[in-house]
């Protein structure tokens, strides 16, 4: 059974910093792109940064470049999301994504997403 599983979630003052993980299980993790999503209080969810299965390729939301990095540990099945800089408007649940299309460069869609993790809960305080 595959099961993505997040972690690193908390309460941040601006400015500061978390450091969000996922574990993968099921024996997906190395024949998937990873990547991050999030969603705020009434908003849609929308893609925070992607990486290919090697990891010799990422991308990521114009809102977070410079300030967020995706990275992943393949011996681990773990995919990190390190937030830098952290504005209240990053507040939302942070969800871990995976899909099957190994050799894409760029964004994630939402509708193509294989498995979703339960997310974790990111809060910036101003």
């Amino acid at each position: 059974q595959v099961q993505l599983v997040e972690s690193g979630g908390g309460l941040v003052q601006a400015g500061g910093s978390l450091r969000l993980s996922c574990a993968a299980s099921g024996g997906i993790f190395g024949n998937v792109r990873m990547g991050w999503f999030r969603q705020a209080p009434g908003k849609e969810r929308e893609f925070v940064a992607s990486i290919t299965r090697s990891g010799g390729s990422t991308s990521s939301a114009n809102s977070v470049k410079g300030r967020f990095t995706i990275s992943r540990d393949n011996a681990k099945s773990t995919v990190f999301l390190q937030m830098n800089v952290l504005r209240p408007e990053d507040t939302a649940v942070y969800y871990c994504a995976a899909d099957r299309n190994l050799y894409t460069i760029g964004p994630m869609s939402s509708n193509g997403i294989d498995y979703w993790g339960k997310g974790t809960l990111v809060t910036v305080s101003s």
